[in-house]
């Protein structure tokens, strides 16, 4: 068949929509009550458990739709943790108490009014999907849509590690990828196709480490593909096959720009609601008191009466249905413009072009309160037919197999596109002793293979701890300045204890009482294999 006829028989385009959900595990049974907890609790308010509702309307609609959906380890565990369950329904039930004593207190004032009743009944529908129709099991609740094949959950590395740091000593990559996948097969009971790479950061060889381990295909910051050699043919709008195989799907910075920029996309848009006026800051401490933390710290509510309005201007109180229809309107203005890429794109091109548009999940509801509204008119449009088609990344390559090979560049979509925001002068005193740690966990599991009892749990144990330090987060908490001091008390704890476990375990002498209150403590990936490491 000629070049021209596989054109004319050709789709125009697809688009790919993946949504990166991740948090840190923040899990702190030795207090009552602890101020990062409620990061947990503000994204499954506003995030996870809204996304579910959108994906099981859609469903119940019979809408025609495909989603990608990277779920990290660490958000999956907390997510089921009963003390993290348990503290979420008591947040929940006061953030309903809140919203009554607003309802009353706005009863005379209007449109705030109007904007206090639409929180309650969303905190209430919140609590009503959490109990009754999830009881409380997200996670489960995400499994059961995925084997509707409409969704596809990419697995990630176990803790959300920087990988390109860690390369130091291959054997951390190695098992962060590994405990990664085997938490990915517990929990969805399936074997992952694709794995999200913690900030899509790269470095050689990491392809070979996720080959080895079963993966087909990752995605990569555009200029991982851009500046790949040799060039690709197509840029991002073509997946790429590594030397070994896997396939790589590069971000579009276009329809990236449009949803992530404050500045030039659709979430700076004046109607939208401002993200940084919270009631919990606005009214009197006394009032506050039973809604914040105990300390008198104010935490946010959720419930915001304003708009973004203007730059440098009075605030004006949100209007609901305003943003609901400015939701619209860019969901349609996104479509078209991806069109019109497809339209340039496809004659130019041997196979369809595919635009990859990944975002964290966490941008849309609660960053961008209306995001999830955009979400949901953007798939509904897209089922309606035409160009592009949503597809999962890997229906595109099971239609589409055969693509050029090249060596992907070092890359992430962190600021400036490579290591610095894990790797500066702010943080690069982490590195010394995660190499460290890292090699010494090593040799511990090469030397303990079939360790058992109290030695294994020893061993497992500061495996977890381990890789609770390396976490990207710590790092990036503390290049950016924002809870520095809980970033760095973190990564300390966590590599002291690891260092104590070592030493117990050389010498013979495991401090039993001291074991159980770590793995009490630290609690996540309770069947972690230690010869991972290895």
């Amino acid at each position: 068949m000629s070049r021209a006829a596989r054109r004319a028989g050709m789709e125009k385009g697809c688009l790919i929509v993946l949504l990166h959900a991740h948090l840190p595990f923040v899990r702190h049974p030795e207090h009552e009550d602890f101020l990062e907890e409620y990061w947990l609790y503000e994204a499954i308010t506003e995030t996870y458990v809204p996304l579910l509702l959108l994906l099981d309307r859609l469903l119940e609609d019979g809408v025609e739709f495909r989603l990608a959906l990277s779920l990290s380890p660490t958000l999956a565990s907390m997510l089921g943790d009963p003390l993290l369950q348990s503290r979420y329904r008591r947040r929940l039930a006061k953030l309903l108490e809140l919203a009554e004593k607003e309802v009353g207190r706005t009863r005379t004032r209007g449109p705030f009014h109007d904007v206090a009743r639409m929180y309650r009944r969303r905190f209430e529908e919140v609590r009503a999907a959490y109990e009754e129709r999830y009881c409380g099991d997200l996670v489960g609740a995400f499994r059961r849509i995925q084997e509707t094949g409409k969704l596809e959950i990419l697995a990630g590395a176990a803790t959300h590690a920087y990988l390109p740091v860690l390369s130091v000593n291959p054997s951390a990559v190695r098992a962060q990828v590994r405990i990664g996948i085997a938490h990915y097969r517990e929990t969805f009971g399936r074997e992952p196709q694709g794995f999200w790479l913690p900030e899509c950061g790269y470095h050689p060889g990491l392809e070979n480490v996720l080959r080895g381990a079963g993966i087909r295909y990752t995605i990569l910051e555009t200029h991982g593909i851009t500046r790949a050699d040799p060039r690709p043919r197509y840029g991002v709008y073509e997946p790429v096959y590594g030397p070994d195989g896997l396939a790589f799907f590069g971000r579009d910075p276009d329809s990236s720009k449009q949803v992530w920029s404050s500045v030039e996309g659709y979430p700076g848009d004046y109607d939208y609601r401002e993200f940084y006026r919270d009631v919990a800051f606005d009214e009197n401490l006394e009032y506050l008191a039973p809604y914040i933390q105990r300390d008198g710290i104010r935490i946010d509510s959720g419930i915001k009466y304003y708009r973004i309005t203007g730059r440098g201007e009075p605030k004006e109180v949100y209007v609901p249905q305003r943003a609901a229809e400015k939701a619209e309107i860019h969901a349609a203005d996104f479509l078209l413009k991806r069109k019109e890429q497809v339209e340039r794109l496809a004659p130019l091109m041997d196979v369809p072009p595919v635009i990859t548009a990944p975002y964290d999940a966490e941008l849309l509801g609660h960053w961008w309160f209306e995001g999830l509204w955009w979400l949901d008119a953007l798939i509904r449009r897209l089922a309606a037919g035409g160009s592009p088609r949503l597809v999962t990344p890997s229906e595109y390559l099971q239609e589409h197999p055969v693509h050029q090979v090249v060596e992907p560049s070092p890359s992430s979509w962190g600021y400036k596109g490579y290591h610095e925001v894990w790797l500066s002068g702010a943080n690069d005193w982490i590195y010394p002793h995660l190499h460290h740690a890292a090699a010494e966990m090593e040799r511990l599991a090469a030397g303990n293979p079939r360790a058992r009892g109290w030695k294994l749990r020893a061993l497992r144990q500061a495996a977890r701890e381990l890789l609770l330090a390396q976490a990207s987060d710590w790092a990036f908490m503390i290049k950016s300045g924002a809870t520095a001091t809980y970033a760095a008390e973190r990564t300390r704890a966590h590599l002291g204890r690891h260092r104590l476990l070592c030493k117990a375990i050389r010498r013979g002498e495991i401090d039993r009482r001291l074991l159980e209150e770590m793995e009490l403590r630290d609690n996540i990936f309770p069947r972690l294999d230690h010869r991972s490491f290895i």
